[in-house]
């Protein structure tokens, strides 16, 4: 199996969590838990390429 990034693998977790929701017709559900992925995914891109530049 591949090692995806952190942030990726959080996203596609948060859009698999949206998509449940909106099957339960919890659209507020599913777009707290989009917005919430989209941040936290964007914070872990950040650290990863914090940790990419060179000392």
């Amino acid at each position: 199996m591949e090692n995806f990034p952190k942030y990726y693998t959080r996203l596609f977790n948060g859009i698999t969590d949206a998509l449940e929701a909106l099957g339960e017709q919890n659209y507020v559900k599913a777009q707290d838990i989009l917005v919430r992925a989209q941040q936290e995914a964007e914070e872990l891109y950040l650290e990863d390429g914090d940790e990419e530049e060179p000392s």
